[in-house]
């Protein structure tokens, strides 16, 4: 499958699932807007070995979390690229609490990053993909939108948001060209497991209970968002496609 001639945004591109997103989506042919906040040296290493594969990469620093922030990111974007046709929406945080521990301060963190970030960033995307009559959106969940993980309340909220938001977007922006999906997996190994005060317990359950006997790498998800990305998955409209080995399977 080639994206040869478009450019995609990656929020939160630089590290794990993203850096695995921008890595692929470049070598189908995709120039690649990595998105970063905190880890820059990241972002310049994804960028630079997305150009690796002959298409241009840039990185822009932008809190998700920051409408304003959004605003100046797309701009930059309009300057450097002319527009996107991809947007994934990957970057992620939250505050791991029980939900009764939960204040508000909390709450608004994490809906703000991982579900407002997906709404703001799909207005400012669309009317680019909807000029050019074809834009993929991509949202990146977890099985916690759906099931109960000790600690992720907040997170799970955020990302059952997520999951719904894909699906109202789909249908408003499916007649412009636009497909909008998400994809949901379930424990990654990534630097975010860290945050995780029980992450080897963790790990180990999720091996043991995952059918294919091994956990989720970043590029498993990557790949999947490529396909979504791509003009095979054109009849996928509102779906979010589960990755997780057979995890979510078992009783």
């Amino acid at each position: 499958m080639s994206l040869e001639g478009k450019t995609a945004l990656v929020t939160g591109g630089g590290r794990g699932i993203g850096r695995a997103t921008s890595l692929r989506l470049a070598a189908s042919g995709a120039d690649v807007v990595v998105n970063f906040f905190r880890n820059r040296e990241a972002a310049e290493a994804t960028a630079a070995e997305v150009r690796t594969h002959g298409v241009q990469a840039w990185t822009v620093r932008a809190n998700v979390g920051d409408p304003a922030a959004i605003d100046r990111m797309f701009a930059q974007i309009a300057a450097m690229a002319g527009g996107v046709d991809i947007a994934i929406s990957n970057a992620a945080s939250g505050v791991l609490r029980p939900a009764l521990q939960l204040e508000v301060k909390h709450w608004e963190w994490t809906l703000n990053i991982n579900a407002r970030a997906m709404l703001l960033v799909a207005q400012r995307a669309a009317p680019y993909m909807v000029q050019r009559g074809w834009g993929r959106i991509v949202g990146v969940s977890s099985l916690g939108a759906t099931l109960v993980v000790d600690n992720y309340a907040a997170v799970g909220i955020s990302k059952a948001a997520i999951e719904t938001l894909t699906r109202y977007l789909a249908v408003e922006l499916a007649p412009g060209g636009v497909r909008v999906n998400a994809v949901s997996g379930s424990y990654v190994e990534t630097d975010a497991l860290q945050h995780f005060p029980n992450r080897a317990e963790l790990l180990d359950a999720a091996r043991r209970r995952t059918p294919t006997g091994k956990l989720l790498e970043p590029d498993d998800l990557a790949r999947a968002i490529l396909f979504l990305c791509s003009d095979d998955a054109d009849q996928i409209c509102g779906q979010t496609i589960v990755v997780d080995g057979g995890f979510s399977l078992r009783a």
